[in-house]
């Protein structure tokens, strides 16, 4: 079989920094993080301030509306740290309400008002900022501001994605009437931005301005918070200033499980973090290093790991302050040895269900980076879908996000729908430690490729000795099926969705074996991933970044 360097094509090499580093999906925003790291500010610092420039350049992906996760690693104490900024869904709206407002629908819309909660990541911002940042707030988010007040050149990808974004907004029948602050607010002259074109977003820099000056509490219980419950009560969805005014973040203990030596991290639910665990254990036993990335058994094992450690996730994952969710069992390596007794190694699998466990008693931007003081922090924000809910508070400069769409309405389900709780969650973002010190921050946009592409990446790097660049340029697969979160149940076997560059005398046996194959051929409707790494080479003192190959974004170091 082939090596990863045999078939690998670069499309650049990665990036080295002694003194830090920022990797983001979008230039201008590593590079605001790498001014900040120059200017004194923390890693924090520096990851706020990207994320700011972020809303402002991919609006589609993230903005103050979403919600936030992060893992920080901390070298004054050693220690790997979690965040769970996500808000919740409206104390106003009863589960029994919902269901007759949806009537015959069995999942909540994909956009509109019912898939609305409240927006976590301004307070995930700040209680970043007070534990771990240098430089005052109103500083870390003025080069974003100023760039919103001034324009931004949008790069090509982004131009591609935003009117893609914008098309699925404008023709979504659940937003009939609803947006003409989204046209003002995210089109230019009814279009969106083309390669190049400058977009400017003062709107968004008053609210920028407005958290740099009062953080958590002007967003969440001053002019702002009026303004969303107004706006969103206007639309039909019973919002108070006390949903708001809520905490929204809490700190977590991140999860692990060991995988040939290294240590993987992953925050325990709401997110769907610990299926790339369950998938990891159920890959170790395969001598994957052995068979090579261009080998079908690897990507057979990989798809039917990924079948089962999916079927866990429908059933189990929810928000741990209303059901029980038993994380320790579902990453023990006892259960994933019997889990993979299921797996026929020469045929695919189409009727998995999920593991008897015993319980006792998205659009997503992801960013990471480094400082000198050894400060690594892995951070991902989003707004779920294109443009969220395609609901944009006039005269804020940001869409309000849609993961109300994540709840099940299946009475008794452990994420079904109920009043002030947190629905399942798609951004995860992953650490990896190799001796009890850093060696990996990273993670992987997109919905339920995230934990596939972790693996993936994770497999490139481990199994087949790749780089961080080089990890990212290698094609990817996604496989699309089996039961939902939220309820929706899809066809067992699935659809695997393969690159370009998978050989096709792979495509042909994993077809032999019964998988249904298709070529990606739409890097926008097919999305694949869009990652970021850094890694620290402890024996040359250096940060190695990579970044996606297939979006706009860079590895910044210095």
């Amino acid at each position: 079989m082939k090596s990863g360097a045999e078939i690998l094509i670069r499309s650049r090499g990665p990036s080295y920094g002694r003194n830090g580093m920022v990797a983001t999906s979008q230039t201008v925003a590593s590079q605001v993080g790498v001014d900040i790291l120059k200017s004194g500010g923390s890693a924090v610092d520096a990851a706020i301030g990207a994320n700011a420039t972020l809303s402002l350049a991919e609006p589609y992906m993230c903005g103050p509306g979403g919600d936030l996760f992060a893992m920080i690693w901390d070298p004054t104490v050693r220690k790997l740290v979690g965040l769970n900024g996500s808000g919740r869904s409206p104390q106003g709206l009863s589960y029994a309400a919902l269901v007759s407002t949806l009537g015959d629908e069995c999942v909540i819309p994909g956009r509109g008002p019912l898939s609305l909660t409240v927006p976590g990541a301004v307070d995930g911002w700040c209680a970043l900022h007070e534990r771990y940042g240098r430089l005052p707030l109103a500083e870390v988010l003025s080069p974003a501001i100023a760039y919103a007040r001034a324009g931004v050149p949008i790069a090509s990808r982004t131009a591609e994605h935003w009117s893609h974004s914008a098309s699925a907004v404008l023709d979504d029948p659940v937003l009939e009437n609803l947006t003409a602050p989204f046209v003002d607010g995210f089109l230019i002259d009814g279009l969106a931005p083309i390669s190049g074109q400058l977009y400017r977003n003062a709107e968004l820099a008053n609210t920028l301005e407005v958290i740099g000056k009062g953080g958590r509490r002007a967003f969440y219980q001053g002019e702002i918070a009026t303004e969303i419950v107004a706006y969103v009560k206007s639309v039909g969805m019973p919002f108070t200033m006390s949903d708001l005014a809520v905490q929204h973040y809490d700190w977590v203990t991140p999860v692990n499980t060991s995988y040939r030596g290294y240590q993987v991290y992953e925050l325990p639910p709401n997110g769907q973090g610990i299926s790339v665990l369950q998938m990891l254990n159920l890959l170790e036993p395969y001598p994957l290093g052995d068979m090579g990335p261009s080998s079908p058994d690897y990507w057979h094992a990989f798809i039917e790991a990924k079948k089962l450690s999916f079927e866990d996730r429908a059933r189990y994952y929810a928000d741990p302050a209303f059901a029980t969710v038993p994380t320790a069992q579902l990453i023990d390596k006892l259960y994933a040895d019997k889990r993979r007794t299921l797996i026929d190694d020469k045929r695919a699998g189409t009727e998995y269900t999920y593991g008897d466990v015993k319980i006792a008693g998205s659009d997503t931007t992801y960013l990471t980076s480094a400082d000198s003081d050894g400060m690594m922090v892995s951070l991902i924000q989003s707004i779920f879908s294109p443009f969220g809910a395609g609901l944009v508070p006039p005269g804020l400069g940001f869409a309000l996000q849609c993961r109300g769409s994540g709840f099940s309405l299946e009475a008794g389900h452990p994420n079904v729908y109920v009043p002030g709780k947190r629905p399942f969650h798609t951004i995860i973002p992953a650490f990896v430690l190799k001796g009890g010190r850093p060696w990996l921050s990273f993670g992987v946009m997109g919905a339920d490729m995230q934990p596939q592409g972790q693996v993936q990446i994770l497999a490139n790097m481990i199994d087949f000795g790749l780089d961080p660049q080089a990890a990212a340029d290698m094609p990817r697969m996604r496989h699309y099926g089996g039961t939902q979160p939220n309820g929706a149940r899809l066809d067992g076997l699935g659809v695997v969705s393969v690159e370009q560059g998978i050989e096709r005398a792979v495509i042909e046996e994993l077809e032999r074996r019964g998988h249904r194959i298709e070529i990606n051929k739409n890097w926008i409707t097919g999305f694949l991933g869009g990652y970021q790494g850094i890694s620290y080479d402890a024996d040359l003192d250096v940060y190695v970044g990579g970044s996606e190959s297939r979006t706009d974004g860079c590895a910044i170091g210095y």
